[in-house]
């Protein structure tokens, strides 16, 4: 019944066009290389203070998914996927449009990110109320536990380096302790400057590691042109009763991968891609005519249906827990907040009709972006033939009158400059942008829990872990960490032999 009110107020014309907008808009981003939904939400972010909450929340959900569709088009045609999402998908999908295959390739794509998104946000909607009821459970000791767990995670587990992974977070904890204390009111690391009295805008910290350090990343390379070719895309745009019925068992193996990886902060979308496409290359090579290699359909079906799945439960944790699992969800966690909205346990007793409204909008936004992305593929891809010269200087000059649109402070001006070098320098030294957003985001819960639990315990430290839920984070974490060590260690083996 909730869900079904959620419908009455999306379908409405101004909703729908917001919801037609952010598709566009996230597609679009998502077919550029180096970009995807995190920049997308990012630069709309400081621009969608003029609109109501829920207009502004349903063109996110369009964006949010539809970053995810776009991604996989350049890597389809070009080898370059739009971002590490796409890796395992482009592996045959590029193959494919290589035999002359490219549209069947898109459209393999485009159904299993539906087919993905839709199953995942439908869980979403049986399970995130029972989600959000288990964690009223929750205390200060179990919240700073749920945000260590993030913490670690999303450095040392995900990252190729756990050092680079600990450092970025490292830094993302310094920017988040900038402000007044709210327990003692004291000023930390504010110079005096009156304007971060309030902190680092979460809208200036995005827009610059994500923008303005892509920005300057792809500058700094104008002189490494790219030789890769767009492969024309001509013929049908969907797949025959055969090929429909090749892929179909792939989509729904990705989207049982997906879907538990939505819910823990470990690692994004690009594990289940990538244990989805492992899958489908170990089934491919029982048949008596392998296709891994030559563009094999279920290559391309398995990842994309992961990824998309990956991030329908990664909203359904974002709203229930507060637990961003991505940088794309720490981007909309920050939008929220932007509006006196804290996702969370609370949030469907005390905004239940702009939950249910988001959730059927994710709905609505998959089948506009199935409309979009089946006949017009192609069209997409001419983007890709813009110069970067133009593209990125325009992604500069909007993010800086966006922030200070936003802000109206020279100062925060300033600190776009400064953090958009940082994120140059991350993204030229292979650290992590992640890390630092969600210890950013998360940084002052764990803080202001961790505060709580030990004067309610009278600085008991084993108050930490004296729950159950604790325990088992505490354990999950660990066992996370070790099943890292193991890999990387064997990764290295291999590489040895």
């Amino acid at each position: 019944m909730s869900l079904l009110q959620g419908f009455g107020e999306v379908l409405t014309p101004t909703n729908l066009l917001y919801v037609l907008i952010g598709a566009v808009l996230g597609t679009a981003v998502g077919v550029l290389p180096g970009l995807g939904s995190a920049m997308a939400v990012a630069l709309l972010l400081p621009l969608t203070f003029t609109l109501e909450p829920l207009s502004a929340l349903i063109m996110f959900a369009g964006v949010y998914f539809g970053g995810l569709f776009g991604d996989s088009i350049a890597g389809i045609l070009m080898n370059t996927p739009g971002n590490s999402t796409a890796i395992a998908g482009a592996f045959e999908g590029h193959r494919m449009a290589l035999t002359g295959r490219a549209p069947q390739a898109l459209a393999t794509s485009a159904i299993g990110a539906f087919t993905g998104g839709i199953l995942a946000t439908t869980l979403v909607v049986f399970f995130a109320p029972t989600l959000a009821s288990l964690a009223n459970r929750f205390g200060p000791g179990e919240y700073f536990a749920l945000a260590v767990f993030a913490f670690v995670a999303t450095s040392a587990v995900v990252a190729d380096s756990a050092l680079r992974g600990l450092a970025a977070l490292g830094l993302g904890l310094a920017i988040s302790v900038v402000g007044i204390d709210s327990v003692s009111g004291a000023q930390r690391f504010t110079f005096g400057v009156l304007e971060l009295f309030d902190g680092v805008s979460i809208v200036v910290l995005t827009v610059a590691l994500l923008a303005l350090g892509e920005v300057f990343h792809v500058a700094s390379r104008v002189g490494h042109p790219e030789d890769r070719s767009l492969i024309a895309s001509q013929g049908r745009p969907f797949l025959s009763g055969a090929e429909f019925r090749e892929a179909l068992p792939a989509w729904l193996r990705g989207t049982a991968f997906g879907v538990p990886f939505g819910v823990i902060p470990a690692g994004g979308a690009e594990v289940p891609t990538f244990l989805a496409y492992g899958t489908e290359r170990r089934l491919d090579r029982r048949r008596k005519n392998p296709m891994f290699g030559k563009g094999a359909i279920r290559g391309v079906a398995g990842p994309e249906a992961a990824g998309n799945a990956t991030a329908g439960t990664a909203m359904g944790a974002l709203l229930a827990l507060g637990l961003p699992t991505s940088a794309t969800a720490a981007v909309l966690l920050a939008a929220f907040q932007q509006y006196g909205i804290q996702p969370g346990p609370l949030l469907f007793e005390r905004s239940g009709e702009l939950v249910w409204a988001l959730l059927a909008s994710l709905f609505i936004g998959m089948v506009v972006l199935l409309i979009l992305n089946l006949p017009f593929a192609p069209l997409w891809a001419r983007l890709l033939r813009v110069p970067k010269p133009y593209l990125y200087a325009g992604i500069a000059v909007l993010a800086c009158f966006g922030v200070y649109a936003s802000t109206g402070s020279l100062v925060d001006q300033v600190l776009l400059l400064g953090l958009g070098i940082v994120g140059y320098l991350m993204r030229r030294y292979d650290f992590p942008v992640a890390p630092v957003l969600i210890a950013v985001i998360l940084g002052p819960l764990a803080e202001e829990s961790l505060r709580e639990a030990m004067n309610n315990s009278e600085n008991n430290p084993l108050t930490l872990v004296s729950s159950p839920i604790t325990v088992v984070l505490y354990l999950m974490l660990i066992g996370a960490v070790l099943l890292s060590v193991v890999n990387k260690v064997r990764a290295r083996g291999r590489q040895d032999i």
